[in-house]
């Protein structure tokens, strides 16, 4: 794993209502996501499991007022989770080191995985608890609805290597156990993108498994600074080939 990154406390609150059940984190990666930020927590904050930590990691935004539009939601909300914290990262990251920072910090065995612009339904963190406990697997997903610019059901299936293989199907939206992360030595940056591909790459060759929830529990934003239709799209060839030198059994088309 690299070297985590220096990064600021912002804010951290706890609350000392009792609460029952297993503690669950919610990591949110944040980068000039401001106007989308009060949707995904709202959403979070609505989840019917009770126990929730949650913890922003802002990489360093500075095309908008992310960290204040955090704050302030985080003061009027506070009550409901478990632990809030608040980081910043003192230079920007990028996406693998702001899901890195999260879930050092974070006492939770389980790790719910969101960026700022995506949100997730009321049952999302309760049915992939659920899976988890039932299938003993090291992480588990569901069905996303795409939104925004987009309209259309996302593109996950069962959990295959053989699937891998050709290329990514499990978005990072997904909950995943803190011993699998520290395992697979957490998220690797990728120049362009494609950390969650990566990621679930060394799931694969360190054995672990994911639970498919054929239920759509997520909702991934597409819009025009997503990763789905920037950096991604315009370095595929760059990104082609230091995948494939990641992972030799990647079976990738070339770029056309």
């Amino acid at each position: 794993m690299n070297k985590l990154a220096e990064v600021e406390r912002v804010i951290e609150r706890r609350s000392d209502q009792n609460r029952e059940g297993m503690l669950i984190c919610v990591a949110v990666s944040l980068f000039n996501y401001a106007e989308f930020l009060p949707a995904c927590l709202d959403s979070v904050a609505a989840q019917n499991w009770d126990r929730i930590e949650l913890i922003i990691v802002d990489d360093r935004s500075e095309r908008d007022d992310s960290v204040t539009v955090a704050q302030e939601w985080i003061e009027a909300h506070v009550t409901r989770f478990e632990r809030v914290l608040l980081l910043r990262h003192r230079t920007n990251q990028g996406l693998a080191q702001a899901r890195n920072t999260a879930f050092s910090q974070t006492t939770a065995d389980r790790v719910f995985v969101i960026d700022a612009d995506n949100e997730i339904y009321p049952r999302c963190l309760s049915r992939l608890s659920e899976a988890m406990d039932e299938s003993g697997y090291e992480a588990c997903y569901s069905q996303l609805e795409f939104f925004g610019d987009q309209r259309q059901i996302g593109y996950a299936d069962l959990w295959s290597p053989d699937f891998f293989e050709r290329g990514n199907y499990v978005d990072a939206m997904a909950l995943v156990s803190k011993a699998a992360w520290e395992r697979v030595q957490g998220y690797s940056h990728i120049e362009g993108g494609w950390e969650d591909y990566d990621f679930w790459c060394k799931f694969v060759e360190h054995g672990f498994e994911g639970g498919f929830v054929p239920e759509i529990l997520g909702r991934y934003r597409v819009h025009g600074q997503s990763m789905l239709r920037s950096e991604t799209s315009s370095r595929y060839g760059a990104i082609y080939i230091e995948m494939s030198q990641r992972h030799p059994w990647l079976r990738l088309g070339a770029l056309s």
